[in-house]
């Protein structure tokens, strides 16, 4: 059998070449991988219009103390996993996410807690509880949402108050009525509305030591409470005037007292 020893040879070197170009090209690419730098950070904040208590600069500044900025850091050295765990110890921020793209840009979306109740206790505390019901620091937000004073530690503040708030916001009328909620020393419920002049006692919320039951009975013994208040308001207050009187009691299931407002 003859061989051809020349076209083996020219077989051989094409192969060899071949393979001298992708492991050129590839150390090439990954020259530039280790060498490339960060060129632009982009920080979008979900709900930035809506929650307001960080910006894009506050996140900058943070990163910058805990030396993570990456804005001309070499992409290599650029741990994305750091930065999300940085950012989410903030009081503020629900969720991070970081990621890098090709082109030299680390981008970073954040998800903000969203406060549902504002706590400004008889004791001097004022902070807020979240979705979640947990407590936040108090900060420049200034949406409309309802204010609890009075009474309240911390504790009730997270277990029993956050739901009596979250049971009153899920109706849209009463979100838009109640503007306040009062706690007095008995942990009795007052509650002011927005039009009327007038205070609405509902009696002591149900206690219970779990978790997802104490939520059912404060939502039950909410709706119950507040449907009765709503047919009050329908032929009560609507024929008698919302000024008429200054102190509604609904505590009891079988009767409503009302106090008078005094004339001057």
């Amino acid at each position: 059998m003859h061989i051809n020893w020349k076209k083996t040879i020219i077989v051989t070197l094409d192969i060899m070449l071949g393979a001298y170009i992708i492991t050129a090209v590839a150390a090439f690419d990954k020259q530039n991988v280790v060498n490339k730098v960060c060129t632009q950070v982009n920080i979008n904040i979900k709900d930035e219009a809506t929650n307001g208590f960080i910006t894009a600069t506050e996140i900058k500044n943070r990163l910058e103390r805990n030396k993570l900025y990456p804005l001309s850091k070499l992409m290599h050295f650029v741990n994305t996993r750091t930065i999300e765990e940085t950012l989410e110890q903030s009081p503020f921020v629900k969720k991070a996410e970081c990621y890098k793209t090709e082109d030299g840009h680390v981008n970073i979306t954040l998800t903000q807690r969203m406060p549902t109740l504002r706590i400004k206790s008889i004791n001097g505390d004022d902070y807020y509880i979240d979705d979640n019901h947990s407590i936040m620091p108090n900060s420049h937000y200034t949406s409309d949402i309802i204010i609890a004073t009075g009474h309240i530690n911390k504790w009730f503040a997270k277990s029993y108050v956050s739901y009596l708030a979250e049971s009153i916001t899920a109706d849209e009328f009463w979100r838009n009525q109640i503007v306040q909620v009062n706690v007095l020393p008995n942990r009795g419920i007052e509650l002011v509305p927005r039009v009327g002049d007038h205070i609405i006692y509902i009696g002591q919320l149900p206690e219970s030591k779990y978790i997802a039951t104490r939520q059912q009975l404060i939502n039950d013994f909410v709706n119950k409470k507040m449907d009765r208040l709503r047919k009050f308001y329908k032929y009560g207050l609507s024929q008698a005037g919302w000024n008429k009187y200054s102190y509604i009691n609904i505590e009891f299931d079988n009767q409503i007292i009302c106090k008078k407002t005094k004339l001057n």
